[in-house]
């Protein structure tokens, strides 16, 4: 299968090569430079969003495979895709090495403009990603019925996630109840002290790769209602991207440790 995705969505299984090899750089990264930026290492957004996005990147080279006769569609909008991380990374590598965050960071107009032109690109990410999510709905994929709804309904959640996503720059920070840059989970840095909308955004975004592997896993060993059982678990894969996001609208941590 990695043969023929390298072979027919070269340019999404590349960039998300590149992407995975810039995160274990960050990674190191992380352990030899010490500079912090609100209490957080530099390195470790970046070292997130790379990871993210190789992993997004292969999982939309999986998911325009499923459509062979959109192929030319699909690689106008691959490359739409990576300009749009390009233009992301720019930002949020280029402002840790200046000293100063990437995101709601409004604090003059050169750092405002960066953060709007991030804004801009990620609100084209979304109508994609809702063209997607239609073009999915409307096609008939040749494909195990439950697999096929896996992918529908993970797109459709990712969806969500993204204008969950848009509500949060709207806000101009991530933490409700406390300020950006305090106590948080190891690795991930959500808020101990207050709610964080990244918490649902994560979900809402991975439940691109979520729901599919649950429809793919549970058409390997369960047939029978399959797609009932698939559907079902989007449905509280759902309930609990929407839990999360109304626990951090009332200022509630996910976990509150000490």
């Amino acid at each position: 299968m990695l043969k023929r995705l390298f072979n027919e969505q070269p340019s999404l299984m590349w960039a998300g090569v590149v992407s995975f090899v810039l995160f274990l750089v960050t990674a190191v990264l992380v352990f030899i430079d010490p500079i912090e930026i609100l209490g957080i290492n530099r390195w470790i957004k970046p070292m997130k969003f790379f990871v993210s996005i190789a992993i997004f990147l292969w999982t939309m080279a999986v998911y325009f495979d499923a459509l062979p006769e959109r192929r030319n569609t699909f690689r106008r909008l691959s490359w739409a895709m990576i300009v749009i991380f390009i233009i992301e990374m720019a930002v949020i590598v280029g402002q840790p090495l200046r000293g100063t965050t990437s995101h709601f960071n409004s604090s003059n107009p050169f750092d405002g403009a960066l953060f709007a032109a991030m804004g801009i690109s990620i609100a084209i990410l979304t109508l994609i990603v809702a063209y997607l999510t239609l073009v999915f709905f409307r096609s008939d994929l040749s494909l195990p019925p439950a697999v096929a709804w896996g992918l529908r309904l993970g797109l459709l959640v990712m969806l969500l996630g993204s204008i969950q996503g848009g509500y949060m720059a709207s806000q101009g920070a991530h933490a409700v109840g406390a300020a950006d840059g305090g106590a948080g989970l190891p690795i991930v840095n959500w808020s101990t002290e207050g709610g964080d909308l990244r918490v649902a955004h994560f979900l809402g975004l991975h439940g691109l790769q979520a729901i599919p592997i649950f429809g793919l896993v549970i058409d390997r060993f369960q047939r029978s209602g399959s797609v009932a059982l698939t559907i079902g678990f989007a449905a509280v894969y759902t309930a609990a991207f929407t839990a999360v996001f109304v626990q951090a609208l009332f200022g509630r941590p996910l976990l509150a440790l000490g």
